[in-house]
């Protein structure tokens, strides 16, 4: 087979969780197969010096350039099978087009999107259910979303679960754990702390986050700070008045996006890893965590307690004193976060990017397989 692959989620050098999956999927691809040729197409102007391919040790993977914005189907010419690892850049008719579906957040929480942003998601995701022969869902939550929302021909649909990055999540232990603590001691980041992660938007659910902080200042269940790790969003109209209104401009510290080394060192040190989103097709963070030897709590909805399972507390995300009072669990109860860090650690062997390019590649190899059909039908 030749394969095409989009790669421009990851074509920056700072990339959230699209990014992370796509290009660990080929990462991945180019370790395993050695079979079949793999096409990275990418959209770039000449002395565009901000944005590029990564190399990947493979011989039988090639990267296609388009420098002229000329198109998929002018660029790739032919291949058998087209994959987008999220629901854009499908205009092709040359090949059986692949699309990874990461969520609906657009249509199960509309409210934290502006409605610009909700007419060009629906018309990508219409875009996909008439051109995909085969729509890929990261979790069992999303394909759930998926058939609610899309009525499609279960034939067409996968679940897949995404990966994590072993070489950058693990625990460590003794001086590397020490020296860790040093380090973000240097960056204002000090122990004791409490850890979130994601892009700061309001599905993450930040401003129930602060308020279950700001109850465990009030009874002085917990003296340190609340670290909040992740790249600005959007709509973010009242955070800063929230943290000032709560007195908490001295107990929260906005790093930003970090590197993955205090990424790694942040989810180790941490007393307890929160994770209180409205809605995820995945939960990246969640499985990061658990590699990690975090003790976790996360929401119960969406695909949260189903990445989990018994590895974290799972909570009401609308409910700050019920987020507060898991905290407080966890900071006190000593025997019960050493049973969420074994837990967690456990349930993130169930998750590597090596299973997600096995099991992507017999979605490929299928499809190849299969006899034509009509997308749609």
């Amino acid at each position: 087979m030749r394969i095409a692959i989009n790669c421009r989620s990851f074509l920056k050098l700072n990339y959230a969780g699209i990014g992370r999956y796509a290009y660990n999927l080929v990462k991945s691809l180019s370790e395993l197969d050695q079979q079949n040729e793999y096409w990275l197409y990418a959209q770039k102007k000449y002395f565009d010096f901000k944005r590029h391919v990564p190399h990947f040790d493979a011989k039988n993977f090639l990267v296609k350039i388009d420098w002229l914005g000329q198109g998929i189907d002018h660029t790739l010419q032919t291949v058998d099978i087209y994959h987008s690892p999220s629901p854009d850049m499908i205009h092709i008719n040359k090949a059986k087009v692949v699309v990874t579906v990461h969520d609906l957040v657009y249509r199960t929480y509309p409210q934290g999107h502006t409605q610009q942003t909700i007419d060009t998601t629906e018309k990508q995701m219409q875009a996909v259910i008439e051109r995909a022969d085969q729509i890929i869902c990261c979790s069992q939550s999303t394909l759930k979303d998926l058939n609610h929302f899309f009525p499609v021909d279960q034939q067409r649909v996968k679940m897949v679960y995404q990966g994590v990055d072993k070489t950058i999540f693990f625990p460590l232990e003794g001086e590397a754990l020490e020296k860790g603590r040093t380090s973000l001691k240097k960056k204002g980041i000090e122990s004791p702390f409490l850890l979130f992660v994601g892009t700061i938007e309001p599905r993450k659910n930040l401003k129930n986050l602060l308020l279950a902080f700001s109850i465990l200042k009030e009874k002085e269940k917990f003296k340190g700070k609340l670290i909040v790790v992740g790249m600005k969003g959007w709509m973010l109209e009242g955070m800063d008045e929230a943290v000032k209104n709560l007195y908490l401009q001295d107990s929260v510290i906005f790093p930003g996006f970090i590197s993955d080394d205090d990424l790694r060192r942040c989810y180790n040190l941490a007393e307890c890893f929160v994770f209180p989103s409205f809605y995820e097709g995945f939960g990246f963070p969640i499985i990061e965590a658990f590699c990690c030897g975090a003790a976790v709590v996360t929401s119960n909805v969406s695909s949260c307690p189903e990445i989990a399972v018994d590895g974290a507390l799972t909570v009401d995300p609308y409910d700050p004193d019920k987020i507060a009072q898991a905290i407080t669990n966890v900071i006190e109860n000593r025997e019960l976060k050493r049973d969420l860090q074994k837990k967690g650690l456990k349930r993130s062997q169930d998750f590597s990017f090596t299973k997600t390019a096995i099991e992507t590649l017999g979605v490929y190899q299928d499809l190849f397989k299969s006899s034509t059909h009509t997308p749609g039908v």
